[in-house]
């Protein structure tokens, strides 16, 4: 693992461009893999209203499509970004196509698979809509794919990122 700090380390967003969470702002950015073809997927309807809510405050919703699932994310990056702004008018970015576990797991995914979840358990992402709030000073809280992004436990840790 290197020494770059959390909200330094490199993605690429939908334009091929390089990016860090960093770019994003100072405040708390919620990342979260995604995918259009999940069961979870109307998840994004409340990831929304989240960045709705909280976006003028700081918080920033990262979305990073993942097709590691059982092929649920199999488009290009333009058939998402289309999807996301068509089914669920998405205002937040979404970023380009990561492997979130495994050897080729995004490095941002490296570090943040290191954080555990409330039960106390790191590791493996364990399927698309895993959550992980990054405080601007860099700490992680880890919410699991089935919480929903508006679940009071999640709005609280929001909340308290923000203060």
């Amino acid at each position: 693992m290197s020494d770059t700090p959390l909200r330094q380390i490199p993605f690429t967003d939908a334009a091929g461009d390089t990016r860090t969470l960093d770019d994003y702002g100072t405040g708390p950015v919620l990342v979260v893999n995604v995918a259009s073809k999940c069961g979870l997927t109307p998840q994004y309807e409340q990831l929304e209203e989240l960045q709705r809510r909280f976006g003028e405050r700081g918080l920033t919703v990262v979305g990073f499509p993942c097709n590691q699932f059982f092929g649920q994310e199999p488009g290009s990056v333009d058939q998402i970004l289309e999807f996301c702004s068509t089914t669920y008018g998405i205002s937040f970015p979404i970023n380009d196509k990561v492997k979130v576990n495994g050897r080729s797991a995004a490095d941002l995914y490296k570090s943040l698979k290191e954080t555990e979840d409330g039960h106390g358990k790191a590791g493996r992402v364990e399927w698309n809509f895993e959550k992980f709030l990054v405080a601007p000073d860099g700490s992680v809280r880890r919410f699991r794919p089935r919480q929903v992004p508006d679940d009071p436990e999640i709005v609280a840790a929001i909340e308290h990122a923000l203060d």
